[in-house]
């Protein structure tokens, strides 16, 4: 096999309370990674507006780790397909990094295990993030509802409910080139005990409404009394989009991962076309347009 193309999902992290820890694949947009064995070094290939050197594109960097963790013989090129658009909160880097090592893994036919899939795939979040998180990146590797747990690093899926929804506005403003890193500095260093515990009880019952298939459960438990605070002021209007989602029957809203774009969560049998409007609503309300999203969980990538 000289060649291989694999399609990794978008994602949100996070899912409110369960920051680093939650993520979420999203069958909205796509990153197609395609692999073809070469003489020697490393090509990026891209008709998109991204990095094309190694050591700022997160698709070089998993190659390039992998290559030398592998020992493997000859080149790479690396021809990359964006479809996750970048820097709205909808794991852009992740996708990228997710397809690259599951296509390398079928490249030379190592038959890595999904911890060690996600281990290689989180090396290229040093690209845009300026450090090593695996949420978006296990949910991309993966598929589905993931818990990822550290040191060791062990990654817990679970099946999403097959009525779970999600309409995802996504407001067309500029966004910092390390948008990622901004947007982690506001956080919090240290947080009262008792917010921790609402976060904790939250981040508990979002585990057990995606255990019992229950979407509502996962929706109404979406409540962070921590970084979404701390964020919120980041994204005009972000409060109006909140209040009138929830109005217009969503379970639960959100940040989605490091934002600007803001996630709604409900389920099929729910107004969705009303959600997504009044999400839109409340963003004009700062003057922005968004575009809005509906969609349903991603079961993994697509390998050919």
């Amino acid at each position: 096999m000289d060649r291989v193309s694999v399609k990794a999902s978008s994602s949100t992290a996070n899912l409110g309370p369960g920051f680093d820890v939650f993520g979420l694949a999203l069958d909205a947009f796509y990153d197609e990674i395609t692999l073809t064995k070469i003489k020697n070094g490393i090509k990026i290939v891209s008709s998109d507006s991204i990095p094309l050197n190694v050591e700022n594109n997160t698709a070089g960097l998993v190659a390039k780790y992998m290559m030398k963790k592998f020992r493997t013989k000859g080149g790479l090129e690396i021809k990359i397909k964006k479809g996750v658009p970048a820097g709205f909160g909808m794991g852009s880097s992740a996708a990228s990094a997710a397809a690259t090592a599951i296509a390398f893994d079928k490249l030379f036919n190592l038959k890595l295990d999904g911890n060690a899939l996600v281990e290689y795939a989180g090396m290229g979040e040093k690209a845009s993030a300026g450090s090593i998180h695996y949420d978006n990146v296990a949910a991309s590797v993966l598929g589905g509802f993931v818990i990822v747990r550290t040191s060791p690093l062990n990654v817990i899926r679970i099946n999403p409910p097959k009525d779970l929804v999600c309409c995802v506005a996504i407001p067309k403003l500029d966004v910092p080139a390390k948008k990622t890193k901004v947007s982690r500095s506001v956080i919090p260093k240290k947080v009262d005990l008792k917010d921790s515990i609402i976060n904790l009880s939250n981040a508990s019952a979002i585990v057990s409404g995606f255990l019992l298939k229950d979407s509502k459960l996962i929706g109404t438990s979406i409540r962070d009394v921590i970084v979404e605070p701390a964020r919120q002021h980041m994204i005009p209007g972000f409060s109006k989009v909140k209040k009138l989602a929830l109005d217009a029957g969503a379970y639960g809203v959100t940040i989605s991962g490091a934002g600007p774009s803001v996630i709604a969560f409900t389920s099929k049998s729910n107004n969705v076309k009303k959600i997504s409007a009044a999400m839109e609503r409340g963003f004009r309300t700062a003057k922005l347009e968004c575009k809005t999203v509906v969609c349903k969980p991603s079961m993994g990538p697509k390998t050919r």
